[in-house]
């Protein structure tokens, strides 16, 4: 992705510089949060001849993340994607204790949402090959590319696989795929709808269209309890469906921080306790209360993300 600066009406390209992969580390270690809104727990850990440069926590989906940073542009993706999640799944008791004593916390096996654990691969460029080695629906990798510029300018840039219906379980007969699969899951939007859930299905579409005409920069994230809709690495709102009803989750907000005339807003309780933030709630079961919602959706918008 080019880069240029504006000077006097002529574009000035930025020229990329490099820099060493452990740069990469300390810089995306440092901005963790910022970055993947992920929080930090260690640093090159290592179990059973494995060395995991950088363990994190999402605390949105209480999942555990592994960082690599690679500068080899030879390795496998999946390969050493899977090998990563094997190791975490099969000694879990291992990383919780490494959580725990770097957080002093007290995080249970039964606290975490392992179907949601994920591998994020951060490098200055990725072949084509690697690229191309991403296009499934339920891959729990991401590949990032990270560039330095001109003046410390630093670039970070998930590369998007196209929207496909082909699963990894059905081009692999790796044991190790097959095992992490079984428990690994990357949700989509058709997950959160059952058969005869048509009514929802209707309402979502809609809310849908409406979130997007909002702002340019929403992108969809099907978690395993409701659909997500980010600004970069944010979710500003959930979606959460029911047979034949939406409930939308406001997240970073209590009702009294909204203009709500019909005072349909909910407190979702001990919120900022389990999910480290306030969250409120609208639900609606007819198309004409959706504009509501969105009246609502667009007050966080406005709050946080304008």
């Amino acid at each position: 992705m080019p880069l240029f600066k504006l000077q006097n009406d002529n574009l000035e390209p930025i020229v990329s510089k490099d820099f060493k992969e452990k740069t990469l580390q300390s810089i995306t270690e440092e901005n963790l949060n910022k970055i993947f809104n992920l929080k930090f727990v260690s640093t090159e850990f290592s179990l059973h001849n494995f060395r995991i440069d950088t363990l994190a926590f999402d605390e949105e989906n209480s999942s555990f993340v592994i960082v690599e940073y690679k500068k080899d542009r030879s390795f496998s993706v999946i390969d050493q994607g899977y090998s990563y999640l094997s190791l975490l799944l099969n000694n879990k008791a291992d990383f919780i204790l490494e959580y725990n004593e770097k957080n002093n916390k007290s995080l249970k096996r039964e606290d975490v949402d392992w179907t949601q654990s994920r591998v994020i691969f951060v490098a200055k460029d990725f072949t084509s090959y690697q690229s191309n080695a991403i296009n499934f629906r339920d891959l729990p990798i991401e590949l990032w590319e990270a560039k330095l510029y001109q003046n410390d300018i630093f670039l970070y840039n998930q590369l998007k696989s196209p929207d496909t219906n082909e699963s990894i379980k059905t081009v692999s007969k790796s044991k190790t795929i097959e095992s992490v699969s079984r428990e690994v899951k990357k949700y989509t939007i058709s997950d959160h709808f059952k058969e005869g859930w048509e009514k929802s299905k209707e309402l979502y579409e809609i809310l849908e269209e409406k979130i997007f005409n909002l702002d340019a920069r929403f992108t969809v994230s099907p978690q395993k309890y409701y659909i997500g809709f980010k600004i970069g690495n944010q979710v500003v709102i959930g979606v959460k469906i029911r047979k034949s009803k939406l409930i939308i989750r406001l997240n970073r907000v209590q009702p009294k921080d909204l203009v709500d005339p019909e005072k349909k807003v909910k407190y979702l309780k001990n919120s900022f306790e389990y999910y480290h933030k306030h969250i409120s709630d609208y639900e609606f079961t007819d198309e004409k209360d959706i504009d509501y919602g969105v009246f609502l959706i667009k007050q966080v918008h406005e709050k946080f993300y304008k």
